[in-house]
């Protein structure tokens, strides 16, 4: 009962159909983040839907904080009616934000933490993060796992191979709570969906790959993971401050061991760049505050590289943001870089959002064609060409 059906296979590059109970994603997919039940720059969910989002990210730890799994449950039956939007959703498991708090305590079982809100003890296991995503109504569940640091810090002067040492051990066991913790959430999801049922017929659970940059605990991850026959397979432990070409040589070995017939999630990631160079290894899914959060900072992504929209050169350009761009912004309202480059220095909220409108439009529209050149198998002479373009 597989769930994801392969279109197309060009070099590594995938273009495939992920089926869920709420209905096809075509792949290569964004995902873009509604952290809180909403996409930051003020864009509504009919807009997120008119620009080609299939599915968006919700995330586990905000909703459970504020206004609460329960609330959501008993008042409106899931998030999807919460916040007025039909596609499918998938939640993250919490893990990542509740180990980027600095005032935690991780145990064999799960982990304390105080509330970045109120300061609040809470504590969260595999089996909590997986009630509280089946109280949201996801689509797409992750299990919990530890999502361990890329560098450690070394205030003691250790020699580099002790310290690469001391961040092996605490990688290693980081991979075996991300093991038991699979395991569990495995259990406690099948208490409520047994796997039997079709992935398309109930939620869908994703296991994932942990290890660092280290090969041996990456292989290590995946094996003990992918011998669970979960859903799909996610990624995860990267874009947490190595760099571009550490990713990409666990991409180069991980992709190619990972379950063919499954679908490939990395999470976190990315840039444009990113995006296309881990489509180009095999992955199918992805998700990354990026696109909005750089919009709100000024940072807009083209077909021809990035413009900085506060650089004072575009106080009088007449031109749209980007001419090959079907985005409201630019196609159909045809607004100036004159103009969202006053809104921008003014300090108006429209900035945001029509810079928020246009950068997850462009990521959309980056994986529309991904998937158009991997169907007519011209993915790999496109990609070197636009990466040029991109960089800019």
């Amino acid at each position: 009962m597989n769930n994801l059906k392969l279109e197309k296979v060009s070099g590594a590059a995938r273009a495939g159909v992920l089926k869920t109970r709420r209905g096809e994603i075509k792949t290569p997919v964004f995902m873009p983040v509604a952290t809180r039940g909403a996409i930051k720059g003020g864009v509504s969910f009919e807009e997120m839907e008119n620009l080609g989002a299939q599915i968006v990210l919700g995330n586990t730890y905000h909703l459970f904080l504020r206004p609460g799994d329960e609330l959501i449950q008993k008042n409106f039956g899931d998030l999807h009616t919460f916040m007025h939007w039909n596609k499918s959703i998938l939640t993250d498991s919490g893990g990542f934000q509740v180990f980027s708090i600095k005032n935690k305590k991780i145990t064999d079982d799960g982990v304390f933490f105080n509330s970045h809100i109120d300061g609040k003890r809470f504590f969260l296991d595999a089996e909590k993060s997986i009630q509280i995503q089946l109280n949201l109504g996801a689509d797409i569940l992750m299990v919990f796992d530890e999502c361990p640091p890329s560098k450690i810090a070394n205030p003691t002067g250790l020699s580099s191979e002790k310290l690469e040492r001391k961040l092996f051990f605490k990688v290693l066991r980081a991979v075996e709570k991300t093991t038991d913790w699979a395991r569990k959430s495995k259990d406690h999801f099948e208490k409520s969906f047994a796997s039997k049922i079709s992935p398309k017929e109930r939620p869908q659970l994703f296991g994932i790959i942990q290890g660092g940059c280290f090969s041996e605990l990456r292989q290590k991850s995946l094996k003990e993971i992918t011998a669970m026959d979960f859903d799909g397979f996610a990624l995860g432990g990267l874009a947490v401050g190595e760099s571009a070409i550490e990713m990409y040589k666990v991409l180069d070995e991980m992709c190619p061991m990972m379950p063919e017939e499954k679908p490939r999630y990395l999470m976190g990631v990315g840039t444009p760049e990113n995006l296309i160079e881990a489509v180009s290894r095999g992955i199918d899914m992805f998700d990354c505050v990026l696109p909005a959060r750089n919009a709100r900072h000024g940072t807009i992504y083209t077909w021809t590289g990035k413009i900085r929209i506060a650089n004072a050169r575009y106080k009088e350009d007449k031109k749209v943001l980007n001419e090959a761009c079907g985005c409201v912004v630019c196609a159909d309202k045809k607004l100036s870089r004159a103009y969202l480059h006053h809104l921008f220095t003014v300090g108006e909220d429209l900035a945001k959002k029509y810079l928020t409108i246009h950068n997850l439009y462009f990521y959309q529209d980056l994986m529309r064609t991904m998937r158009a050149k991997i169907l007519t198998n011209e993915f790999e002479n496109w990609k070197d060409e636009v990466i040029k373009k991109l960089s800019v």
